[in-house]
Parts: structure tokens; C-alpha cells; sequence
């Protein structure tokens, strides 16, 4: 490989809310990686920052064509320039999406289990959350068209926010299965907001399909949210992207981000994301590689040593999905246990909503020698865990 991703980079004294744990603790739950960002960002970060003069700055040329040519290149999905607009980050723009389209006390349906801000979103804006539990078939998860047909029917129902690849299991869902979504929402009313911030963390092969792309006439009632900062690990850089080709939509949505001060880029946001979309290529075509071996190394460690724990399959995200029912059906109890005999910190699946109890998230996205210690941590957790058990 060109990119050394087995590097161990300390974090800790970083500000790191990931590393912000016990010297014994090997944090493997909140999503960003423990790889530094591909070369080319961190020389043109370098170059802005010798130049000494951090004023205020606005997207340019070069932020709307890398990002369209980007995603010409990987999905063949052309995005209007029009439609673009420049946003903090994908959670700040769910959160004014949530204000411009829905009133205090309309339901946004989410298909759990999801990533638990979702959550946040709506509550914390005084909306109320529509449950739909994905259906866990054969190992693999899948949306219930009849429970999102009632859920949608409903008149208090205004939005679904909709996770594309889904965290935390890892499906990319299907042309198919969107056109099906987009169907039902059409028919009842619904707005779609596709938060596709996983979107280039797929197995090396397939691709993840953009809703926008899969059906573009649903552009009346659906946008989407993007961004370089999962896939090019610049979640601090505080750097993303809506996609709304309906101008009614966008006049809204515009509106709403201006209001919330969430539409003004600070003086590396643009460049980074620019300078990811237009010559970090490469690296992430590495960095996709290395994560799924990582997850063929979890997958293989948990056969061998821990076969009570099963890892659900997944071809998107490095957030492996872990069942632990076989052991313990309580996830919160398990992973409080496993960080204080272990120091390994997982996050708990019941925090994702229904269906995630009896369920640990795991974050590959860190050097092969950290994620073993993890894998050993993990092993030696189950044995304490059984043996106090059997007293």
C-alpha cells in the first residue's frame, strides 16, 4: 500500500472526545478514524495555514466542482451546481431541516436501529420520534414497507430521515428498496431527508446507490445530505453539503441554515473538502480496503475465539454490528462490564433505538495492532463475563 495505515497515531491530548478515556481504556465506539487524513489534505491545510491571514471565507468554484466531479466519478450521479449548498455538518443540517419542514408536535419516522442523533433532531425540536424497526431477517436487516406504509399514513407523519448506507447496519440499500421508500412517501405526503454520509464507506466493489440518483423525479420531496468528513476522517474540519434540487425545497432549507448560523464555512472547511474530493482518490481507495480486512479480521477472530458473538454481515461503514444475545441479552449491562474489567469501550446497541438490545457497535477504523488488543479485550471480556455469571 502507498498509505501507511498502520501507524499508531496518539491521540490522547488532542481534545479528542473519542481518546478522552482512562490510560487502561481502548476506545472503539465514536465514528472517526485513528488514520491521518491522506497527504494531499494535510499539505494544502499546511499551505493555508503558513499563509497567516484566516479571514472570513465563502464556498468558491472549486468547492461545487470537486464535489460534483467526485461523485460523477464514483456513483455516475450528476449534481447540479444549483442544488448544492454548503453546511457545517450533516446533524446541524438534519436539525434545520427538522425546524424548516415540520411544527412542534408533528412525528418524523426513523427506521431503528439507527444512528441514535437522529433522535436528538427530533426531540430536542420539540417533534416526536415514528418508530419503524427494520426487520432482522436471516442475519441481514431490511425495511418494513408495511410498517412505514401505516407510519406514513398517518396525518401527524410530516418526515422520515432516512439513513443511506444505514448506520449502525451497515446496509446499502438497493435501487429497488428506495424506489419503494420514495413510493410510499410520495403517496402520503412525506418529506425524505437521506443522510448519506457513509456513502464511500462501502466494501472495495460494490457502491452505494444515492437516493437522488435511484429516483430522481422524487426531487420534489427529497434531499440529501453529504459529506467528505467520514470517509476522509475531517469530522473536526465541521465540513459538508446539502443536495437539493427542488427550489422550493431549497429556498427553505437555505433560509433555515442562514437563520441557524450553520451555512458559513470556517477558513479550512471548503479547502478540505475540495482538496478530499479532487485528489484523495487514492486514499481512499486504500483506506476502503484496509477497513474491510479489518472487518474479515473481526469476522475470522470471532469464529475462532468468540463464537457465541455474532457479526452481522455488511458491505458499507466501518461500524461492525455485533450480536451479543448469546451471552447477554442486556447490551448496557455487557458493555459497562467489558469497559471496567476490559478498558475496551463499545457502544451500546439499545441506544440506537428498537432492535438494538442484545447489540454491540464496533469501530474498525483504526490500525490493525489497536484493533487485535481490542479483538483480545473483547475475548477476554466474555470469559470474565461467563465465569462471574455461572456463580
Amino acid at each position: 500500500m502507498k498509505y501507511d495505515f498502520d501507524k499508531v497515531i496518539d491521540r490522547r491530548g488532542t481534545d479528542s472526545i473519542k481518546w478522552a478515556v482512562k490510560d487502561n481504556e481502548l476506545p472503539m465506539w465514536v465514528a472517526d478514524m485513528d488514520f491521518a487524513v491522506a497527504p494531499e489534505i494535510l499539505s494544502a491545510l499546511r499551505n493555508r495555514v503558513d499563509h497567516g491571514v484566516y479571514g472570513y471565507t465563502e464556498p468558491q468554484d472549486d468547492w461545487y466542482e470537486s464535489c460534483i466531479g467526485f461523485h460523477l466519478r464514483r456513483h455516475d450521479w450528476k449534481i447540479e451546481k444549483d442544488a448544492l449548498l454548503f453546511s457545517t455538518g450533516v446533524v446541524p443540517s438534519i436539525s434545520s431541516a427538522v425546524r424548516a419542514f415540520t411544527a412542534k408536535g408533528d412525528e418524523i419516522i426513523v427506521f431503528t436501529p439507527v444512528y441514535n442523533i437522529f433522535f436528538n433532531s427530533i426531540v430536542n425540536n420539540g417533534r416526536v420520534i415514528r418508530d419503524v424497526p427494520l426487520l432482522l431477517k436471516g442475519g441481514r436487516y431490511f425495511i418494513d414497507f408495511d410498517g412505514f406504509h401505516k407510519a406514513a399514513s398517518d396525518p401527524k407523519t410530516k418526515m422520515l430521515i432516512f439513513c443511506n448506507p444505514a448506520n449502525p447496519v451497515s446496509r446499502i440499500w438497493s435501487g429497488e428498496e428506495l424506489k419503494e421508500v420514495a413510493r410510499i412517501a410520495k403517496e402520503n405526503g412525506i418529506l425524505i431527508l437521506s443522510d448519506e454520509i457513509h456513502g464511500e464507506i462501502t466494501a472495495p466493489g460494490p457502491s452505494y446507490v444515492p437516493f437522488l440518483k435511484a429516483v430522481p423525479e422524487a426531487a420534489p420531496y427529497l434531499f440529501t445530505c453529504i459529506s467528505p468528513t467520514k470517509c476522509f476522517n475531517l469530522a473536526g474540519i465541521q465540513t459538508s453539503a446539502i443536495v437539493v434540487p427542488d427550489e422550493t425545497l431549497r429556498a427553505k432549507i437555505r433560509r433555515q441554515i442562514n437563520t441557524d448560523e450553520v451555512a458559513e464555512p470556517n477558513v479550512f472547511a471548503c479547502l478540505a473538502a475540495a482538496t478530499a474530493w479532487s485528489k484523495g482518490e487514492a486514499w481512499l481507495d486504500e483506506c476502503r480496503e484496509y477497513l474491510f480486512a479489518n472487518r474479515k479480521a473481526v469476522e475470522d477472530f470471532l469464529v475462532k475465539r468468540v463464537p457465541k458473538i455474532h457479526c452481522l454481515p455488511g458491505d458499507a461503514t466501518y461500524l461492525l454490528w455485533l450480536d451479543i444475545r448469546a451471552i447477554c441479552e442486556d447490551d448496557a449491562v455487557f458493555a459497562d462490564f467489558l469497559r471496567e474489567k476490559t478498558g475496551l469501550f463499545v457502544s451500546k446497541g439499545s441506544v440506537y433505538g428498537s432492535g438494538g438490545k442484545g447489540f454491540l457497535r464496533l469501530n474498525v477504523a483504526c490500525p490493525r495492532s489497536l484493533l487485535m488488543d481490542g479483538l483480545a479485550r473483547l475475548a477476554q471480556g466474555v470469559s470474565l463475563f461467563e465465569k462471574e455469571n455461572r456463580r
